[in-house]
């Protein structure tokens, strides 16, 4: 058995168990808006592993849904939190808070346009992307995300309409993608209301289930050099979905 066959074995082996993650709160220009307010979240923390799922749009089994909706300015600092369990770490000193380390891939946002953020179901949505974040300079999405103690950053177009939306944050962990249906996928959605001059209403959209093949270069993937070290070795790695929305 090669090297890295042997690692990624041992690493998909030993983060089986507990490693997982969930997306529960925002922030708005550096201004925390709060445990779970105007996020729909599960109390569980484990992915989905299926692309045509039906709940891959905001997840399944929903626990935390609450009547806000977070106003965001068009061209604010927007933060994602995520933590192990839902409140953060299962334990003082969780190795696996905010997700275990090797559990590496990319952090993606999408919007979908709705009447009601607060109300609205998820069947039929037609997604765009706003931003995306992958493998740069030695580093992917997740490891910013866990060295910045589980918040991850974008900023909102400044074009976009204004209006309620539904925020969609996913990361998707890769340390098992070398096999087909073995990457893992994590997404919650928050309930938000864009404010803002805007006039971009974008027609290029996607369905969840839909814009992803089980087979899509960023998804089926190994990620693992010759030695086990998951950098993809100086290839270059594809994130799945379309490109984010350009002002």
């Amino acid at each position: 058995m090669k090297v890295s066959s042997l690692f990624t074995s041992l690493v998909i082996a030993s983060s089986r168990v507990s490693a997982h993650s969930i997306f529960q709160k925002l922030s708005i220009n550096g201004v925390d808006q709060g445990q779970l307010k105007g996020v729909r979240a599960p109390d569980s923390d484990y992915p989905i592993q299926n692309v045509n799922d039906g709940s891959f749009a905001c997840n399944k089994d929903i626990r935390h849904q609450d009547s806000n909706v977070i106003t965001v300015p068009a061209g604010a600092k927007v933060g994602a939190w995520w933590g192990h369990v839902i409140g953060g770490a299962q334990w003082a000193g969780d190795p696996d808070h905010p997700i275990a380390k090797s559990h590496k891939g990319p952090i993606i946002y999408y919007l979908a346009k709705v009447n009601n953020a607060a109300t609205t179901g998820t069947a039929g949505l037609k997604w765009f992307k706003v931003a995306h974040e992958g493998l740069s300079n030695g580093k992917w999405a997740v490891d910013n995300m866990i060295s910045a103690g589980g918040w991850h950053y974008f900023t909102m177009p400044t074009c976009i309409a204004p209006g309620d939306y539904l925020l969609r944050v996913e990361l998707i962990a890769l340390h098992g993608a070398q096999n087909q249906g073995g990457a893992q996928f994590y997404m919650e959605c928050a309930q938000i209301r864009v404010t803002g001059s805007g006039t971009n209403t974008v027609s290029n959209t996607v369905s969840f289930p839909g814009a992803y093949k089980a087979n899509d270069p960023g998804i089926q993937v190994n990620i693992y050099d010759n030695t086990g070290s998951p950098y993809m070795g100086g290839k270059q790695y594809i994130i799945p979905g379309p490109a984010p929305l350009q002002c």
